[in-house]
């Protein structure tokens, strides 16, 4: 089976090329199941109820999110009644939303998604090793076909807990720094990896904001809003290939599309 996993989805121009290009990119890759990290979908940090249910009509089958999550407070509406939206697993007990899930594709194929998020440079919660194991753990009892992904700043830690779940789920993907690495692997044991997915979203920018908003932060070190940019819409992804009947990868494949390059 085939799997899209789509790197951080920012604002508006991130949605708008992800609804005019998924359905096109389905069925020209045969794409059985498609994740999306979204946590900066609704202009440029967090989801709204609407947002979520926008990306869910144009048939994203699961949302990962991570420390952006709780931006927008409408979120709080719909996290814990959509079992398609994911907050980090390692987020302490009595937390809202769940961060693991089993769906079937439509061929009815079941598959989890686990969500996790990094300490390293970032706020403290759970240790997404130990919370991570539990929550496969969990999962393998429904299916061997299982994606994690891991919302996280450090490239070490990211390849850390790759080894630590190699040979226990299907793939291991980053998310977060919106900048896609080339580290792309099948590690020993069967299981897909890559440090950073990417984005999906305004390519001229930087990390998806105004390239002149960010300078101006950064020039003089004062607070600076900074827009979400607009130009150059682009979708970054991983396609990884997984043997239905162990649960293993087979392949894992960087792709990125434009308007230009899907017709």
């Amino acid at each position: 089976m085939k799997v899209l996993f789509i790197g951080d989805i920012v604002g508006r121009v991130g949605r708008e090329i992800i609804g005019e290009l998924l359905p096109k990119i389905r069925k020209r890759e045969d794409i059985n199941f498609v994740v999306a990290n979204a946590e900066n979908a609704a202009a440029g940090s967090g989801l709204t109820i609407k947002v979520v249910e926008e990306l869910l009509s144009y048939r994203i089958d699961c949302i990962t999110s991570g420390d952006h999550i709780w931006s927008k407070k409408d979120i709080l509406g719909i996290i814990d009644t959509e079992p398609r939206l994911l907050r980090p697993a390692n987020y302490p007990k009595g937390v809202s939303g769940v961060g693991s899930v089993v769906l079937k594709t439509e061929q009815g194929i079941a598959i989890g998604v686990l969500n996790l998020q990094g300490r390293v440079f970032m706020n403290p919660i759970e240790c997404p090793f130990r919370v991570g194991l539990e929550e496969v753990e969990k999962l393998q009892e429904k299916t061997s076909i299982i994606i994690v992904d891991i919302h996280a700043e450090a490239t070490s830690e990211k390849q850390a807990l790759g080894h630590w779940l190699n040979g226990k789920v299907s793939a291991v993907l980053g998310t977060h720094t919106h900048v896609t690495t080339a580290d792309e692997k099948i590690l020993s044991d069967g299981t897909a990896f890559i440090s950073d997915v990417g984005m999906t979203g305004p390519f001229y920018s930087v990390l998806g904001r105004t390239v002149d908003s960010v300078l101006k932060r950064f020039l003089t070190a004062t607070p600076v809003r900074m827009d979400v940019a607009t130009e150059d819409a682009r979708i970054q992804a991983v396609l990884v290939e997984i043997d239905e009947s162990t649960g293993k990868a087979r392949d894992i494949k960087r792709v990125e599309y434009t308007h230009s390059s899907v017709s």
